[in-house]
């Protein structure tokens, strides 16, 4: 469960890269003690059930495909019966949906899909940190972690967790500014059971003083991984920096302090204060219902109807308030801040009319559109083009109901932060003056530019065939609440109206009297004096009168600014091309001696998309941390010269990216295929004359200098990971190797090396989708011929004995190796362990083996590792895949116990399994089994699901395309007396093929058992690795599957 803090709903395509205690007088709620099954400590929060409401009424809607945003009614198919409501879908949804509102005045949305493989729920309560009580900050986010333990007719600790992990689902919550949303999917035959579990979260929950007191110490462990998060550092400084009075100023995690120490001191009763928030706002009729099955309409609503009708209706009124959060005192000024990492950032924002309430014209969608707009004329183009911005992104964001702010968010150079305040004056005036002339001048040609948007937005809204359940079942539910019925699956994604007027009341907004500027920078240390009470951001606030604002204004550059041209890359041939040999996995279409081809043909989606992945083999790119990072740099420039012209490809639905990987670097494309041979050719052309340009370089290369330098502030539990990839990975450079090498890089230094790097390339391919093989087998040929065969060629064949291949260490049996380090962000007091154990390499009764053991043990280990022991709030059991060498790791992020704790822990949780398996019943063994089935035969989601998993089997040249249809059959066949066997050899404490790695990570509050660790003499069975590189060279390696025979075959 985490707390959803600042992650507003996405807006327009792309819009753009560059998104004292006053206590009420309230009757108390009778709490039943011990309901029957409970324990005698636990607390039934829910008093006598109150129905009332609305009567009965269920509403059938037969969908209608749309056929145009402005034009609803276009292409529907036939009206409905009188009473009914006709949602809007896209084309290709063949699913059935319906409204229902139970007699509480629950609302609900029920959606059939006889195809899914996966069932799923969300509850959206219309109550958030918001709603939380003067002086208990964080009640909202605590309840919603409560409501997961138990309830009265599920009294076991964690049932519905286990049932949920057991039948191949997943389970979540996030708690908002007004929404507290719960969501849950699982295997389709289990929706019946799962809903009952999920529907005592809003019945008969059960709360145990006990569990609190564990409970609080996860919400604070949730708490303290955030504090050094520079997102979230200011996000709470934008609200800190408001009227005390409006709940947007309010601290929405909690910690320990404010939901138990505090409350203790003014003698307050967490758990009933839990128990008066729950009685007092989760009431049915402010509740929204989305559950998605295979069953028919009439069976979803008859098992929403059983299950949610009980849910009590207290006629409670949704939470109101009025205004925004700024008064005048909280506009105009500029705030200057200090993160915890490198970098200048500079943040506008304007309060605004939230979009939502103009879901129809998108007022904000088209100046969002244009600000963020990253082609030539733009307000991105123009900084890029002075050296001041790496990046620029704006929108709306942090909005509700009420109220919300648009943003122009931009990542400044040095050169863009240096000096006095001239970089912000200028940057300030682009982001406002400009724009403003452009966008008035884009409305006054409304007649030509009224359906751009909204073309793009509309194509990308029909052909969407919305296969994954969470679409339909998570990110809109809060708006059931505001949008009618009919509009509730197309909602705000395509404007319907160009309306003038409600783009005007934007600008309107986006004056220099209402400006909010936030900018940051390390900077400004020392030049500081007051700090955010939450997370101890150092900041000062400055007055910016007009005056200077309008300074600003009369210094912006204009002359290279202008109306985005129009795009060339919104798709017109959507029609699906027809091949005649449609195989289920990929074949090899063309193999010469620059390059190897596969492709898979659409067989399964139906849509006019394509996927194509290309891996550049340069054994050169690996050969030292030089040329790691040049490669690094030659990627980044690339993409770098191509945004002029191919972000218009992103904003029409056609994804690109170039960057480097273990064997070089790879071009990666995803979308519409209709122009993909124009994007991919131009970006081959731009590297077969590529050039490096010097003041493009000095911005590239801050970029990634800043991105070393910050990699000291990555969580604990990220850089554990990283040391066990660095001890594994028999080629693998340190982070401090590559800053180092960047930074006596120049620009000639690139030059020199690109003839070499590309000098022997071998290009290994996949083409996926809505293309035909001799259209596949073009493609290849004009690459091949403008890298390989021109008058002057760039590239040259790649002998076969020089192919990079990626080997694992294979660690020794009966030995545990330890890596102790210290936290390299020193300021940061949480701790980190990654317990690795390491199994097998690919075989498949092994492969079936470990995920069935994963799977029975990840949520016992959650339970009893963070519920129960509460180490911390980041605590997994997972697989790991190295390259093929598979294993299982633990991994928790603490500041209540060091590492060598940890790692006693999870050995104490290997030796309480034990029982736990060997006592597993068989019905309960045949369960998870099924559960495992089920969670491999699961449909493909998409096109680049689909080839996620074949490029994997490709690139690591295992090849085993058939790999989830033969590891079911193992399934099937598989004994509980075989999985115990796998335990026992290689997992079990002490097992005799047992092989472990435990990453050590100390932070802060743990310095002082680091050094006794790292002094202490090793325990039996136990080497501490000192040098990882000693280390490295030391053992022997797994073979590597690449080059195998497999690959030969045509």
């Amino acid at each position: 469960m985490s707390l959803w803090l600042i992650r507003p709903k996405p807006i327009s395509p792309p819009l753009s890269r560059s998104r004292r205690r006053h206590r009420r007088a309230r009757a108390k709620p009778t709490p039943r003690l011990r309901p029957p099954g409970a324990r005698a400590d636990s607390v039934s929060v829910s008093p006598v059930h109150a129905r009332g409401g609305e009567s009965a009424a269920a509403m059938d809607s037969r969908p209608r495909e749309a056929d145009a945003p402005a034009e609803p009614s276009g292409g529907a198919a036939p009206a409905a019966a009188n009473g009914e409501v006709e949602i809007t879908k896209p084309r290709n949804d063949k699913r059935g949906y319906r409204r229902v509102v139970l007699p509480n005045a629950l609302e609900c949305l029920v959606i059939s899909d006889p195809d899914t493989d996966k069932a799923a729920a969300s509850m959206n309560v219309s109550v958030g940190y918001f709603c939380d009580p003067e002086g208990l900050p964080g009640l909202a986010h605590f309840l919603e972690h409560m409501l997961f333990y138990a309830s009265e007719k599920y009294p076991i600790e964690d049932s519905y967790s286990k049932y949920i992990a057991e039948h191949g689902g997943s389970r979540n919550a996030f708690t908002s500014r007004e929404h507290t949303n719960f969501f849950f999917d699982v295997n389709n035959d289990c929706l019946d059971d799962a809903l009952d579990r999920f529907a005592q979260f809003f019945i008969n929950p059960l709360m145990s003083p006990d569990a609190i007191l564990r409970e609080v110490n996860a919400v604070d462990s949730e708490n303290q991984k955030n504090l050094l998060t520079d997102i979230l550092r200011m996000s709470q400084l934008q609200k800190h920096i408001c009227l005390e009075s409006h709940p947007y100023h309010k601290f929405s995690t909690g910690n320990r302090n404010t939901l138990l120490v505090n409350p203790n001191k003014e003698g307050l009763d967490i758990l009933e204060e839990l128990i008066k928030f729950y009685s007092s706002h989760y009431s049915a009729n402010l509740m929204q219902l989305v559950v998605y099955g295979k069953e028919s309409l009439d069976n979803l609503q008859t098992l929403v109807e059983n299950k949610f009708s009980d849910v009590r209706n207290t006629g409670r009124k949704r939470f109101s308030f009025y205004g925004h959060p700024c008064s005048s005192e909280h506009l105009q000024v500029l705030v200057k801040a200090v993160p915890i990492k490198q970098g200048h950032t500079l943040r506008i924002l304007w309060p605004i009319t939230p979009n939502i309430q103009h879901y129809k014209e998108g007022p904000c969608k088209y100046v969002s559109h244009l600000v963020g707009h990253e082609g030539k004329g733009s307000l991105f183009y123009v900084l890029k083009k002075l050296g001041w911005a790496m990046s620029l992104r704006a929108g709306e964001g942090d909005w509700s109901s009420v109220f919300s702010f648009f943003s122009v968010v931009i990542r400044l150079t040095d050169v863009g932060h240096v000096g006095n305040e001239k970089a912000l004056g200028l940057g300030f005036c682009v982001a406002y003056d400009s724009f403003m002339i452009l966008i008035l001048l884009f409305v006054a040609q409304n007649e030509i530019n009224k359906k751009i948007l909204p073309k793009c937005s509309f194509i990308n809204y029909k052909m969407s065939s919305a296969q994954y359940h969470r679409l339909m079942t998570f990110p809109n539910l809060p708006l059931l609440q505001i949008f009618p019925p009919e509009d509730w699956l197309i909602a705000s994604s395509v404007p319907s109206k160009f309306s003038p007027d409600a783009i005007q009341s934007i600008l309107n907004d986006l004056t220099p009297d209402k400006v909010r500027i936030f900018w940051e920078s390390k900077k400004f240390e020392g030049q500081t004096n007051l700090t955010e009470p939450w997370y101890g951001t150092s900041y000062s606030v400055e007055a910016v009168p007009p005056s200077i604002i309008q300074n600003w204004v009369n210094r912006a550059p204009m002359e290279d600014l202008h109306i985005p041209k129009p795009n060339i890359f919104i798709p017109s041939d959507l029609s699906l091309k027809n091949v005649e040999e449609k195989g289920s996995f990929p074949c090899m279409l063309r193999k010469t001696l620059f390059s190897r081809v596969w492709y898979k043909p659409d067989t399964m989606f139906f849509t006019p998309k394509a996927y194509i992945k290309m891996y550049f083999h340069c054994p050169l790119s690996r050969s030292s941390p030089e040329s790691i990072v040049l490669t690094d740099m030659f990627t980044r420039l690339l993409m770098d010269y191509l945004n002029d012209y191919a972000y218009d490809a992103q904003v029409a639905g056609l994804y690109y990216a170039v960057k480097p990987n273990d064997t070089g670097f790879q071009i990666t494309m995803v979308g519409y295929n209709d122009k993909m041979r124009t994007l991919l050719e131009t970006v081959i052309g731009k590297i077969a004359a590529f050039e490096v340009k010097v003041d493009r370089f000095v911005v590239i290369k801050e970029t990634i200098t800043k991105a070393y330098e910050n990699f000291k502030f990555q969580q604990p539990h990220q850089q554990a990971s990283y040391y066990c990839s660095l001890i594994l990975e028999e080629q693998k450079w340190t982070w401090d190797e590559k800053l180092a090498a960047i930074s006596h890089t120049e620009a000639s230094d690139l030059e020199k090396i690109l003839p070499h790097l590309l000098g022997k390339t071998f290009i290994e391919s996949y083409f996926a989708g809505n293309m035909e093989p001799g259209e596949v087998k073009g493609v290849i040929q004009h690459v091949e011929d403008i890298l390989f065969n021109a008058p002057v060629s760039l590239c040259k064949a790649l002998p076969s004995s020089q192919h990079l291949t990626k080997r694992i260490v294979k660690l020794e049996r009966g030995l545990r190796y330890y890596y102790p380090a210290l936290c390299l962000n020193h300021q940061d007091e949480n701790s980190s362990l990654l317990h690795y154990i390491q199994i097998h390499q690919d075989d498949l009764k092994q492969n079936v083996l470990l995920q069935l053991l994963a799977l029975v043990a990840k949520q016992p280990a959650f339970h009893q590792l963070r519920s129960v022991e509460q180490l911390g709030y980041i605590t997994w059991l997972k697989q790991r895949n190295d390259s093929g060498v598979r294993g299982l790791q633990f991994t928790i992020q603490s500041t209540v116990k060091d590492p060598a704790n940890l790692d006693a822990r999870v050995e104490a949780f290997l030796k309480m399994f034990e029982g736990t398996l060997y006592q597993m019943p068989d019905i309960e063994f045949k369960s998870n089994v099924n559960a495992l089935i089920n969670m491999k035969l699961e449909k493909y989601k998409n096109i680049r699901e689909e080839s996620a998993f074949f490029w994997r089997e490709i690139s690591e040249g295992t090849l085993k395309f058939d790999r989830k249809e033969a590891e079911v059959a193992a399934l099937r066949d598989l004994k509980k007396e075989e999985l115990i066997e796998f335990f026992d050899n290689h997992v079990k404490v002490n097992a005799p093929r047992k092989k472990i790695l435990s990453i050590q990570v100390y932070g802060r509050l743990h310095t002082n058992e680091y050094e006794k660790v790292v002094h202490d003499e090793p325990q039996p069975h136990s080497y501490q690795i000192t040098d990882i590189f000693s280390f490295r060279r030391s053992r022997p390696l797994y073979g590597s599957f690449k080059g195998g025979i497999g690959q030969m075959k045509l």
